[in-house]
């Protein structure tokens, strides 16, 4: 049976740059983000697919100015009915885009609206902006992050330091969660350079009460590297790829859990 979705029609978007309907469908699959220090699952990110299983970048290239905010209003909209149908209680992570976002009082409302209708609570939304992306207006997404973390919704910066702005993006606004880029993670536990950079990210996250998550883990080595270190939020293939449309199981018995 397919999978239903409140359509716009059924949850009022409320910004007339967001009537205008997709020319293409999408879904999405979900990867899971761990807690290794309490021995559970923290949450899931929702990550864009094609219905027939494309990747995220198949469905981006069809992406432009003209349906860039039905795109990211749509988007929450299904990321949460398809997590609420699945069963999700646990945080959603959701990838936003901060040029589309318009005034967040008004375009936050299809979100609240599908929340409510699907039974999803909002504190366990998480927003992510990747710092991958670059934003056009720094003050603007300041403005939008502060909204969202006074309506009660988690935010995360995606990707630090790997991003267009790095430290200059965390000095005007400060994230419940910092995920430190793949290539930071990447075979940490041999690498000076990357460790002693991570020492420096520690005592920030430290003073400016951020908790960092560690995106991109693929062996032990680099899992009980940031245990060590005491960076207990984690995702990667390690620990399970990606579910089309699904939840993926996280296997609790795993060494790293111990």
């Amino acid at each position: 049976m397919a999978t239903q979705f409140p359509s716009v029609e059924e949850v009022k978007i409320g910004c007339k740059k967001c009537e205008s309907l997709l020319e293409f469908d999408f879904t999405f699959a979900f990867q899971p983000l761990v807690d290794v220090q309490r021995r559970e699952i923290f949450g899931y990110e929702a990550l864009v697919r094609g219905v027939n299983q494309e990747g995220a970048g198949h469905v981006l290239s069809k992406v432009d100015d003209h349906n860039r905010y039905a795109f990211d209003q749509s988007c929450r909209m299904k990321a949460i009915a398809l997590a609420a149908k699945l069963g999700l209680d646990k945080v959603l992570s959701i990838n936003f885009l901060p040029n589309a976002v318009y005034e967040p009082e008004h375009c936050i409302q299809s979100t609240l609206q599908t929340a409510k209708i699907c039974n999803f609570p909002h504190e366990k939304i998480m927003f992510e902006i990747t710092e991958s992306e670059a934003v056009y207006d720094l003050d603007h997404l300041t403005k939008i992050f502060r909204y969202y973390q006074k309506q009660g919704f988690i935010t995360a910066l995606d990707d630090f330091g790997a991003g267009h702005a790095g430290l200059n993006t965390l000095s005007k606004f400060i994230p419940n969660i910092m995920k430190l880029d793949i290539n930071l993670v990447r075979d940490i536990h041999k690498d000076s350079v990357k460790q002693s950079i991570l020492k420096g990210m520690l005592s920030i996250a430290k003073d400016l009460h951020i908790s960092l998550l560690a995106e991109g883990v693929e062996t032990y080595e680099e899992a009980a590297y940031f245990k060590h270190h005491g960076v207990y939020l984690m995702q990667g293939f390690y620990f399970a790829k990606p579910g089309f449309q699904s939840l993926p199981r996280v296997d609790l018995s795993l060494d790293i859990f111990a």
